[in-house]
């Protein structure tokens, strides 16, 4: 993964059982995937089981730069890097696996486990040839009862990406699976947020969905499904909480965010807009006062104000999306269908929508809406849009009126909270 760094924090060390640990550090201000802005930051999770021999899950390097800072934490918890067996890579995105060729400069016998498709990578990224390649149940026994499992799941969100699973703690090792954006404070583990926090990674936990995964909502039903053919006692993601209490609740809401990317969300409404010269910004605010009226949460976004992050995840967690924008050189206000094109991308299906604006010489705008939701494959449910010449008249406004309140009755039925 490509990052643009311009801020980090100080790994911490936990202990999950008797011979798990994670480290974990917050990264802040940083371009996720060199696109998505993170106004919360993130977490970056890195796992270490000792048996008798020892294996690095995920290992990341400090975001100082200095990979010594992971070298001294793993010290301070007992392990000394050169006793290190195994680096187990379930991902080769470069969060998770960047610090390889360092490693390989103060140890040469150590083995990297990965699936097929990320030993091709493991060898083109970092030149590396001693490598275990795992398929699915493949085990590895670690001594003193500590015996690690391996399961793929294909395109979260690269196709290499694999489970790896504890079998004496039941522990699931999940990488970016149930993972979410968001730095963690004082509390790492699920048991312990408060109920505010508890609120905010499931936002974050959205955030990271849509941001990230949405794209491949097929393998990660998929996923849902392998995590659920297995015992699990804790899920440790790469990013985010540990759930040690009540690992099905993350379970829950990624089959939950996977119904959102197909069509249902919350019971809210997001617009969706932009205006040039006013004229559909009235039509925006007298929407606002029909949504207020019938006690409709609703999100404003402004375009091209609204970061693309934010943009992606309140679309994706909304039931319905109400779109105004104006005709513009006869096609539709360019930040709105740049937006538009991104839900595509990122496969946001289904949604229940409805479109007004306005137009001045010609229209041109409900063609490229057209054209863009049939390009993308989007599937969005749309109630017949409305469009005026100039400034808006009564009875375009008494029409926007009746679409809306059609648009409410169908989105409700798109409900899953």
């Amino acid at each position: 993964m490509d990052y643009e760094i311009r801020g980090g924090c100080n790994m911490k060390k936990l202990k999950i059982a008797d011979g798990i640990h994670m480290l974990t550090m917050n990264v802040e201000d940083i371009l996720f995937e060199g696109i998505w802005e993170l106004a919360n930051g993130v977490t970056l999770n890195s796992y270490i089981v000792q048996g008798e021999k020892t294996a690095i899950i995920d290992g990341v390097i400090g975001w100082d730069g200095i990979p010594e800072t992971l070298y001294k934490n793993l010290e301070d918890i007992g392990v000394d890097p050169k006793n290190i067996d195994y680096l187990i890579v379930n991902h080769m995105e470069p969060d998770h696996s960047g610090w390889i060729s360092n490693f390989r400069k103060i140890k040469d016998d150590f083995t990297v486990i990965c699936t097929d498709k990320a030993a091709k990578m493991v060898a083109s990224f970092y030149g590396e040839d001693k490598i275990r390649v795992v398929k699915e149940g493949d085990t590895l026994d670690l001594g003193n009862g500590k015996v690690l499992s391996f399961h793929p799941v294909p395109n979260v969100h690269w196709p290499d990406t694999m489970y790896t699973y504890e079998r004496e703690t039941k522990t699931l090792f999940s990488c970016d699976m149930f993972g979410t954006f968001g730095r963690m404070g004082e509390h790492c583990f699920d048991d312990e947020l408060t109920p505010e926090e508890v609120d905010f990674f499931e936002l974050e936990g959205m955030r990271y969905y849509s941001n990230v995964m949405a794209t491949f909502t097929p393998s990660l039903k998929k996923a849902i499904e392998k995590a659920k053919e297995l015992e699990i006692n804790v899920i440790a993601p790469g990013h985010g909480p540990v759930y040690r209490k009540n690992p099905q609740k993350i379970i829950d809401d990624y089959s939950r965010f996977a119904l959102y990317a197909e069509g249902t969300g919350k019971n809210e409404v997001t617009i969706l807009w932009g205006s040039m010269y006013g004229m559909t910004e009235k039509v925006v605010n007298y929407v606002e006062s029909i949504l207020q009226r019938e006690g409709i949460k609703y999100n404003k976004l402004k375009m091209p104000l609204a970061t693309e992050s934010e943009m992606v995840a309140t679309v994706f967690r909304s039931a319905g999306v109400i779109i105004g924008a104006p005709t513009y050189e006869y096609k539709l206000f360019p930040p709105v269908a740049s937006a538009l094109n991104e839900l595509g991308r990122k496969r946001i299906t289904g949604k229940t929508a409805f479109r007004f604006g306005s137009y001045g010489w010609s229209g041109g705008a409900e063609k490229e809406l057209a054209e863009i939701i049939e390009r993308n494959n989007m599937k969005w449910n749309f109630i017949e849009s409305v469009e005026f010449e100039g400034a808006p008249k009564d009875e375009d406004l008494a029409r926007v009126e009746e679409r809306v309140l059609e648009f409410i009755k169908k989105m409700r039925e798109k409900v899953a909270e």
